[in-house]
C-alpha cells in the first residue's frame, strides 16, 4: 500500500522531525529511514522532501551544515535545533489526538504507543 500524496504532505513536518531527531543526517538517508520505518509504505520524493526540509530549516526548525561525503561529494546534513525539538514534541501530542478523533469517527480502535524519547 502506498500512502495517498495529500495524507504525506500533511504528516511531513512530524515525519521529518522524528527521522532528523535521531541525530545529523542528510536527504537521501533521511529518505531512506522514512521509507524503512514505514515499511515501504511512506516514499518521499525528492520535489517534496528537499523543499520541507528547506522550509524547516527557514523556520528555524532545522539547522544544516555542508560535509563531504567518504566519495568526497557535499551533502546537506540536517539536525534538529532547540526549536525543533520543542517542535517536534508538540507535534507528537497534536499528532496523537488528531488521529485518536479521526479514528473514532472512523470506526477505527485507537492504539496507544509508548512514548517517545529522542
Amino acid at each position: 500500500m502506498s500512502a495517498d500524496p495529500n495524507l504525506l504532505r500533511a504528516a511531513l513536518d512530524p515525519i521529518l522531525l522524528e527521522v532528523i531527531a535521531a541525530g545529523h543526517t542528510y536527504g537521501y538517508e533521511i529518505a531512506q529511514s522514512i521509507r524503512t520505518r514505514s515499511q515501504g509504505a511512506v516514499l518521499p520524493q525528492e520535489g517534496t522532501l528537499y523543499p520541507a526540509l528547506h522550509r524547516l530549516e527557514r523556520r528555524g526548525l532545522l539547522r544544516a551544515q555542508w560535509q563531504m561525503s567518504p566519495e568526497g561529494r557535499r551533502r546537506k546534513h540536517y539536525a534538529l535545533t532547540a526549536a525543533g525539538r520543542r517542535r517536534l514534541a508538540a507535534l507528537r501530542v497534536e499528532w496523537s489526538s488528531f488521529t485518536e478523533t479521526v479514528n473514532r469517527i472512523l470506526g477505527i480502535a485507537h492504539v496507544q504507543f509508548p512514548a517517545h524519547t529522542a
